[in-house]
């Protein structure tokens, strides 16, 4: 057995380099170095930089694929006299959109949605009003907002059939009426004079939980120290409304109109489940189903739709114009 010397390699030890084999090793290592310190940050920078756009192409690309694809089949469907079946779509030009402003069937339909346009101030004035009170220190408020809120929860189908049990005749509401002494009630959704505003107060019944929400989170964020300081001066609950939860509220209540204008003008879930568009209750969207997978006039009921995305526009529009989005300044 050999004995190293001191100072002396071990036996197994490879064999010490030359000087110029060392000088090309190292120069080696700092190459590959100096590659790796510039490669590497590079590439995570650009990284860094392209993933956020990743993740917006992932978004957007879903958004040309569900709307603005379908939104421009729609206009070149609304051209053309394809009846939904036939492989051939003729050009027709715009003779569709003329029969939509000239045939007063299709058209006349828009004043049912002055009945939906009316009860939306009702439903807006009546979540305003349990918004302010229960933003207040009120007993069993936590109570009353899942009250309030809770239809808006429920299924439209579901709310339809219930109120379709209620206003059929000899249904919960004639019985409740009949303990007051009315003997002849309405045919709720029979009469003609009668059917919309039943179908109205519907909607105002389940849509109020969603304006009710939107209030009571817009006067929440008013600050709290403007109450205590209008307590002191003697300001009322209702002069602390006025001076105060409205202004500081405008914005949503804005947001609101825009929200009962278009929801008006497309009405569908409520009078399609009760009514079915029977006794003068169609309204523009029922009117246009019915002229695309009925009376198979896809191209007609296209431009239909078209049309009503177009008014829904221009109504905004308007509605921005004459009610600007003005910032309010509560102090």
């Amino acid at each position: 057995m050999a004995i190293a010397t001191p100072g002396a390699a071990p036996a197994d030890a490879p064999a010490a380099l030359s000087s110029p084999a060392r000088g090309r090793l190292v120069g080696i290592t700092r190459r590959a170095g100096r590659r790796g310190r510039r490669g590497g940050p590079a590439g995570r920078g650009v990284m860094k930089r392209l993933t956020p756009w990743l993740f917006l192409a992932a978004a957007v690309g879903l958004l040309l694929l569900f709307t603005y694809w379908p939104a421009l089949n729609l206009f070149y469907f609304s051209v053309t006299d394809w009846d939904g079946i036939d492989l051939q779509k003729n050009f027709v030009g715009l003779d569709n959109y003329v029969e939509v402003f000239t045939d007063p069937r299709i058209f006349s339909v828009f004043f049912v949605s002055l009945y939906y346009f009316f009860a939306s101030f009702a439903q807006m004035a009546i979540a305003l009003y349990f918004a302010t009170i229960l933003s207040f220190s009120t007993r069993f408020s936590n109570l009353f907002r899942g009250i309030l809120f809770f239809p808006y929860l429920i299924n439209g189908v579901a709310i339809g059939f219930v109120f379709l049990y209620l206003f059929q005749p000899g249904g919960t509401l004639d019985t409740v009426l009949g303990w007051f002494g009315v003997a002849d009630p309405p045919q709720w959704l029979g009469n003609p004079d009668v059917v919309n505003w039943s179908l109205a107060g519907t909607s105002v019944w389940r849509y109020t939980g969603m304006n009710f929400v939107l209030f009571l989170g817009a006067i929440q964020s008013i600050p709290h120290e403007l109450y205590e300081a209008a307590d002191l001066d003697g300001a009322s609950r209702w002069q602390q409304f006025w001076a105060i939860i409205f202004p500081g509220i405008r914005r949503v209540v804005g947001l609101s109109f825009i929200l009962a204008i278009s929801g008006s003008l497309s009405v569908f879930e409520i009078p399609f489940i009760m009514t079915g568009g029977a006794n003068g209750s169609a309204t523009f969207v029922i009117q246009t189903l019915q002229t695309a997978f009925t009376f198979r006039q896809v191209g007609l009921a296209s431009a239909m739709a078209v049309v009503l995305l177009a008014i829904v526009l221009i109504v905004t529009w308007i509605q921005r114009k004459v009610f600007p989005d003005e910032k309010v300044d509560l102090t």
